[in-house]
């Protein structure tokens, strides 16, 4: 009895002193380790879970099997055009094969340093075969005649004159491949080293693209010439529209003014008549009060146009100064 004691507490120790040798790991979800001894790879587990290794021996590498992020220094990169910018890139990747990763890098500070030259490398490439429009514009829509004349504008000729004074101005180049193909190309290129290193690359953004300090004033300067060219070009059609405008202003105005002169000859017409015809009806009544009158309203409109009259033996005279007038 003494004996399977004393055998039990012996197979208890040795089991202690087993388990404090570390056979045993584990591994996490969202990880995946490598096993080498003596420095050569002799197992990998990409699932989590509990595992048996050699005590002392056996050294276990443990790697993140999610996806990571990597954001590039900012480069200075020459375009098609010779146009220097800079550029700053961020990209996402993981690592597929964890044995492959092991033999390349054995550290993620080393490959996070292989894996940025890679990057700034395939970026360099795919710019400085692009125009400077293709690597900072996604599309076409900024040549897109928007219908912002037809607001400002009360018919569809005047809209269209403007659109196309300020398209025929503004219109920039046109982009065929544009900055979301460009990050694909990206990422083809930094993917031809990527199967022997054991990383998947899964895309490379520009997160920052900005102008050399050489090129921002010219930049601004073409900005502003190309918003005065813009700005010209509605004050261009907006004189056009004054000019129509003032014309046909004028045109109503002497319209006005001869239907309204038309009006007053037919007004002084049928006045002149009326004063005729009553003129007509006083003769009628009395010739000689009538002459009387008449002779009256002469002196009243001639006389105090002379100073001295010479004679008054004329018969215009004849009822201020003869007998019978005075009567």
């Amino acid at each position: 009895m003494k004996k399977f004691w004393i055998t039990l507490i012996v197979i208890a120790a040795i089991v202690v002193v087993f388990l404090m040798m570390g056979p045993l790991y584990i591994i996490n979800e969202g990880s995946q380790a490598v096993v080498t001894r003596f420095g050569e790879i002799v197992d990998s587990h990409t699932e989590a879970g509990l595992y048996i290794k050699v005590p002392f021996i056996d050294m276990v590498t443990t790697y993140p099997k999610l996806i990571l992020s990597m954001d590039g220094d900012a480069q200075r990169i020459p375009t098609k055009e010779n146009q220097f910018i800079i550029v700053d890139t961020t990209s996402r990747w993981r690592i597929s094969d964890p044995e492959q990763f092991y033999q390349s890098f054995k550290t993620l500070d080393n490959a996070y340093t292989r894996l940025s030259d890679i990057i700034d490398s395939a970026t360099r490439t795919i710019i400085t075969q692009n125009r400077l429009s293709e690597v900072i514009r996604t599309s076409n829509i900024i040549n897109t005649v928007e219908d912002n004349a037809t607001e400002l504008s009360e018919d569809a000729d005047t809209a269209a004159q403007i659109d196309s004074l300020v398209n025929a101005k503004t219109t920039s180049e046109t982009v065929t491949k544009g900055r979301r193909q460009l990050s694909i190309e990206m990422a083809n290129e930094a993917r031809k080293m990527m199967p022997e290193y054991g990383i998947e690359l899964i895309d490379i953004l520009p997160r920052q693209i900005k102008y050399s300090d050489e090129m921002t004033s010219s930049v601004y300067n073409r900005m502003i010439k190309e918003r005065n060219q813009v700005a010209e070009a509605y004050r261009s059609v907006g004189e056009g529209r004054k000019a129509d405008w003032m014309g046909k202003l004028e045109k109503d105005k002497l319209s006005i003014e001869s239907e309204a002169y038309r009006k007053s000859e037919e007004i002084k017409g049928n006045a002149d008549a009326e004063a005729t015809r009553i003129y007509a009806e006083a003769y009628s009544l009395d010739p000689e009060f009538y002459t009387f009158w008449k002779s009256l309203e002469s002196y009243k409109t001639t006389l105090p146009k002379f100073d001295a009259t010479y004679s008054t033996g004329m018969e215009y005279f004849k009822y201020l100064y003869s007998p019978d007038g005075k009567n």
